[in-house]
């Protein structure tokens, strides 16, 4: 079966480097591969061009995104059988999902029908979920809508953040895409229909879902901050003498403190950690803050 592979984050590395090391099985062969030079908005960018060393793949199937036509072209001229499509945040016009015989296999880091959209993995931490999915669907022109190849639960436990939970996402999917991609190589594959009265959409985040606001309750503040750890850009908070401070690791506390201690208020300093107050009786442990942060107990952040 001959994949023309699209993608550009970090995610989408380790799939094509999977299908690569499928290659010599005789399952696939990766015909193509369509990927980014730079991206102004994925904080996970990976340049995928930077994999064909590793496995001294031939550097000219690789085709720099400039507009769907152009990919088009050079689909067709690849002559891929199918398309894989990991890890690219936009749309795919018609004339891409038509581009190859059998379609483009699409990835959402969701259980879908819920939580189609943007920002799949911040979302779910953010929110306080207990478990997510890895899903794999035929994409058609609407948002994650197609029907479901292969889908598996990711559970989502307490010590998790945006990495740990990136990379539970990614051990899954590359033991999904080894066995649904041996099945289509047989010409098999099992499509199940979304319903889309299920359906649920989250939308893109902005820069303002990321500032902690400490009249927030300390298990949401709690949850932002696993949500934005690394590879994204860091949960933050302004104060009136060091600027923006960005935010790592937080820890909660089970004390109860009185609800007229002002949230933001400094109630106790540790050596490597500030106990702030929050909304209601609640506190939290900032324990990874960016340097250059000093305070006292009963200042105020």
């Amino acid at each position: 079966m001959r994949i023309c592979f699209i993608g550009c984050v970090e995610f989408s590395g380790q799939a094509l480097n999977k299908l690569f090391a499928m290659e010599s099985t005789g399952v696939c062969t990766v015909v193509g591969v369509i990927t980014k030079k730079t991206s102004s908005f994925n904080a996970d960018f990976c340049d995928l061009s930077g994999c064909m060393e590793k496995v001294n793949a031939d550097p000219s199937i690789v085709h720099f995104y400039e507009n769907q036509e152009t990919a088009k072209a050079f689909i067709k001229n690849v002559r891929a059988d199918i398309v894989f499509c990991f890890g690219w945040s936009s749309l795919l016009g018609p004339e891409l999902l038509l581009a190859a015989p059998r379609g483009v296999i699409g990835f959402h880091p969701a259980a879908l029908p819920q939580n189609r959209g943007r920002h799949p993995i911040i979302w779910a931490l953010a929110l306080g979920l207990d478990e997510t999915a890895s899903t794999f669907f035929q994409m058609d022109e609407g948002a994650d809508s197609g029907p479901i190849i292969s889908q598996k639960t990711v559970p989502i436990s307490p010590p998790d953040n945006a990495g740990t939970l990136y990379q539970k996402i990614t051990e899954t999917a590359l033991g999904q895409i080894e066995q649904f991609t041996s099945v289509l190589a047989r010409g098999r594959g099992e499509f199940q229909p979304q319903d889309p009265t299920q359906a649920t959409y989250w939308r893109k985040r902005s820069a303002v879902d990321g500032i902690i606001d400490w009249r927030m309750d300390a298990n949401a503040i709690h949850n932002l901050v696993r949500a934005l750890h690394h590879p994204y850009p860091g949960a933050e908070f302004q104060t009136s003498n060091h600027g923006v401070v960005k935010v790592w690791q937080t820890s909660l506390t089970d004390t109860s403190f009185p609800r007229n201690f002002e949230p933001g208020k400094v109630l106790d300093v540790q050596p490597g950690r500030i106990l702030v107050k929050c909304g209601s009786e609640s506190a939290i442990w900032l324990e990874n803050i960016e340097s250059g942060l000093s305070c006292v107990e009963g200042d105020y952040l």
